[in-house]
């Protein structure tokens, strides 16, 4: 279903209430990283450059649990996209309330209104109907421009979408576009590198792109519950016992549909899970008893960087290793350098991939970046979520 978006809305001389995604990372009430609010401008100032539109804005910020918790106010950041737009913005003293809609009906033209944390209500995470009728009475039109809350069916996401016509901003449209390129059609051969700690984490994921896959990846401590499936000795390794006939399952679905299937075949152990730990290297597939796998060796890496290579697609979601360890960041470390330099359309999702890509300043070589931890897992694992599936015709 075809996606509504800011172009085909007209905003003129409109009250504009867009949904942002202003959870940011302070410190001692300071912004340590911006991209979120820097994310959200190109949506802003489209809406603002017509003739007679005023913005104003919503976010959650951490979890103050339906609580008015100063300390999670969204006043400095007002004052930070102030100073870094040099435009008038105006912070709500609510989210709701006759001062907060008195100060929406006040707006001028050009001016910005920040309200204050979503989350300050209960009714927000419950997606209150009451509360989302009162956010939409604020403005004329809605925009949700917060991939990174998508996947919720929030008041300010999904139910203001019911009062008011909705619409979906730049960022947002560009998280679909990829994302529906890689899952509906895309270009192969098509590979996926999968990792992280769990199986049961990312068993979604591995079971929708199996069969759209040419080549699956699997790495990081879920890779271990396979191998013993497999029959080799994984010493201390990570291993999920419950998940063993769901491993079992998804090879030999992968052998019916001719999927190939990437395991670790060497790998960096260790003594201890600690990051101070001596990093040995093991050239076999199989384990020494008492050593824990941590990362993927050099003929695993070679093997995936074959793959990637020749990639006309490629997603990836969760680091191959321990790669917030410096002895153990390699694996990921590579297959970071190996997505930047793939041909092929790339798309890197999830919470760990995308801060291992920032952290070896790879992100601009990437086709697209994900703003979404939760969302994009999801997505990836062919969920429908509520703050997009309300854009939609």
């Amino acid at each position: 279903m075809a996606l509504r978006t800011v172009k085909d809305f007209d905003f003129k001389n409109k009250k504009v209430l867009v949904r942002v995604d202003f959870n940011v990372p302070l410190k001692d009430g300071v912004i340590t990283d911006d991209t979120r609010i820097r994310a959200a401008l190109p949506t802003l100032e489209y809406i603002r450059a017509q003739e007679g539109s005023k913005l104003i804005l919503m976010s959650h910020l951490g979890r103050p649990k339906g609580e008015k918790k100063p300390e999670f106010s969204l006043a400095p950041v007002a004052a930070y996209l102030a100073e870094l737009t040099g435009w008038k913005v105006i912070m709500a003293t609510d989210v709701i309330g006759d001062e907060v809609k008195a100060a929406a009906d006040k707006l001028e033209k050009g001016e910005v209104l920040v309200l204050e944390n979503t989350r300050y209500y209960a009714g927000e995470t419950k997606n209150d109907e009451e509360l989302s009728k009162n956010i939409a009475s604020l403005g004329d039109i809605f925009v949700n421009d917060a991939f990174g809350t998508a996947h919720r069916a929030h008041s300010s996401t999904e139910g203001v979408s019911k009062f008011l016509p909705s619409c979906a901003g730049f960022l947002i449209e560009k998280e679909c576009k990829f994302f529906d390129s890689i899952l509906e059609n895309p270009k192969k051969p098509f590979v996926a590198v999968i990792g992280g700690a769990k199986v049961s984490s990312k068993i979604g994921v591995l079971e929708s792109l199996l069969p759209k896959c040419t080549t699956l990846v699997i790495g990081g401590g879920m890779a271990y519950t396979f191998l013993k499936v497999q029959g080799h000795s994984i010493g201390k390794s990570l291993f999920e016992e419950e998940y063993v006939e769901t491993a079992k399952n998804l090879l030999a679905a992968a052998e019916k549909a001719g999927v190939e299937i990437i395991l670790p075949e060497d790998h960096v152990v260790a003594s201890e899970f600690s990051e101070n730990a001596v990093a040995e290297a093991v050239d076999s597939i199989d384990i020494p008893e008492g050593k824990i796998a941590m990362d993927i060796g050099p003929l695993t890496t070679a093997k995936i960087k074959d793959r990637i290579a020749a990639a006309s697609s490629l997603v990836w979601n969760g680091p191959l290793g321990v790669f917030e360890f410096e002895a153990f960041a390699k694996g990921t470390l590579k297959v970071a350098e190996y997505v930047a330099d793939c041909p092929g359309t790339t798309v890197v999702g999830g919470g760990d991939s995308v801060a291992a890509v920032n952290k070896f300043g790879y992100a601009d070589r990437i086709d697209h970046v994900s703003t979404g931890g939760g969302a994009s897992l999801e997505f990836l694992e062919g969920k429908i979520l509520p703050g997009i599936a309300a854009l939609r015709d």
